[in-house]
């Protein structure tokens, strides 16, 4: 029986289920940016590196202050690589196409997740920097989740299953009466599988072409609504 829900957030609630670093070169192909993926694939490993590592996105940043932060630093890194001028050409048109994009696909989460929560309680369990609660009520999605888990506050990340046993001591449940909901098979779906949990793997673009053993989640949806 189960009776509550773990939900990611980014890759999850904000982009259909797509990887960010896809979700982001789509739009980088959109606008016209006079670079190749690989060199893009490059910047962009090296600045969630830079992220993770330095306190630059602060508690306060929406995900728009967020999301500037990165496209600023993935374009000057690439400046350096390749001798052109990109940032100041391209970075508020980049900006504008994602952030349009990620309010309509967190619009969308947000009616599926407010129709789960008239049946069960939720806990988010995220990757992030630090300000989660603060994009949360940038979207709308505040008050959703009964607690929030975040690898910047409480000091363990994906895939460490760590993090999602703290979910299910959240939502003060066993863990097999629980549902992990995330795009990830490596950093969602085998870590909450380690803890116990049912899986449910939301399938997008990924960050590569590699096969993906289909047998490791209990589940696979291609929309939040298939929920």
């Amino acid at each position: 029986m189960i009776k509550g829900y773990i939900f990611d957030y980014g890759g999850t609630l904000d982009t259909g289920g797509h990887h960010w670093g896809k979700v982001i070169w789509h739009a980088y192909e959109r606008q016209q940016v006079p670079v190749d993926e690989a060199l893009f694939r490059e910047a962009y490993v090296y600045v969630e590196r830079t992220l993770g590592k330095n306190p630059i996105i602060q508690p306060d940043f929406t995900f728009r202050q967020t999301l500037e932060k990165k496209l600023q630093l993935q374009m000057e890194y690439m400046e350096t690589k390749c001798g052109k001028t990109i940032c100041g050409q391209y970075l508020q048109a980049v900006l504008n196409d994602l952030y349009t994009h990620t309010q309509n696909e967190t619009r969308k989460s947000r009616e599926v997740l407010l129709r789960l929560r008239e049946q069960y309680p939720m806990v988010l369990v995220s990757n992030f920097y630090g300000n989660i609660e603060t994009v949360l009520k940038e979207f709308g999605l505040d008050g959703i989740f009964s607690q929030i888990i975040e690898s910047a506050v409480v000091g363990v990340r994906k895939p460490d299953p760590r993090i999602f046993t703290l979910g299910v001591e959240a939502l003060n449940m066993k863990p097999d009466e629980i549902v992990v909901v995330g795009d990830s098979i490596d950093k969602d779906i085998i870590p909450a599988r380690q803890a116990g949990c049912h899986t449910v793997w939301f399938r997008g673009e990924g960050w590569t072409d590699a096969p993906v053993d289909e047998s490791i989640p209990e589940k696979i949806i291609t929309d939040l609504g298939e929920l």
